[in-house]
């Protein structure tokens, strides 16, 4: 059993499910820290997933965001039910986890919830595709 503490994707998704529920309420990191009683950069890390959230530090802040401590959850599904090992090499690609991990991701889906056209919605994704598929080639 490993003693490593870094942070993976789901830490990543953690704090952007925090950033998202924050800026919802139009609360400054600064705020949030101050009720925290951490510094903004500790929010800062945790919202970019540099930083684990501990769980009772995850309910201190599901609490202040009025959210309860299975929102920063929502989304993720288990690789492998019933498990504590964690695949990484067979875990799937596609989990929203793993999406939203993608840098800039979340600025690239809150811009497509802007477009309310069907056609322009599709002719971004046919976009999107052709310039991953230009990159793999």
């Amino acid at each position: 059993m490993s003693n490593e503490r870094s942070s993976t994707a789901i830490d990543a998704y953690v704090g952007r499910r925090l950033k998202q529920r924050r800026e919802e309420l139009g609360l400054s990191q600064e705020r949030l820290a101050d009720f925290l009683g951490i510094s903004f950069q500790q929010v800062q890390k945790y919202e970019r997933g540099f930083n684990r959230v501990g769980a009772s530090r995850l309910f201190q802040i599901g609490e202040a965001l009025g959210v309860p401590t299975a929102f920063f959850f929502e989304g993720i599904e288990p690789v492998g039910r019933g498990t504590l090992n964690e695949d990484k090499e067979n875990a799937d690609p596609l989990s929203v986890a793993a999406l939203l991990s993608a840098p800039g991701a979340m600025e690239l889906l809150a811009e497509y919830a802007k477009v309310n056209s069907t056609a322009q919605r599709k002719k971004i994704v046919e976009l999107v595709r052709l310039l991953a598929n230009e990159t793999e080639n």
